[in-house]
């Protein structure tokens, strides 16, 4: 199966929030390759690649976040995959 590629923006209440981290662990549970990282305007974006199916369920995480975020807004892009491996925390 072909894997898909999403870009995701996250606007709201999103840093210093640990949505990085959580996001890190939702993906490796679900075997989702990519990275997540803070943009300096106080959003979060991250690349997600994998079956449909579990890009789909890290979209949904991204909709509510962890506990303490405040999602206001999901921006999403396809785009083609690159066959990323493993997922990392962006400086």
């Amino acid at each position: 199966m072909e894997p898909i590629r999403r870009r995701v923006r996250v606007r709201g209440r999103v840093q210093g929030v640990w949505f990085r981290g959580a996001t890190r662990e939702a993906a490796l549970s679900n075997r989702v390759s990519g990275w997540v990282r803070n943009l300096p305007d106080g959003s979060v974006e991250a690349v997600f690649e994998g079956s449909r199916e579990q890009v789909e369920s890290l979209l949904e995480f991204c909709r509510r976040g962890p506990p303490a975020a405040q999602v206001e807004a999901l921006e999403i892009s396809e785009e083609s995959a690159e066959r990323l491996v493993g997922f990392e925390i962006r400086r």
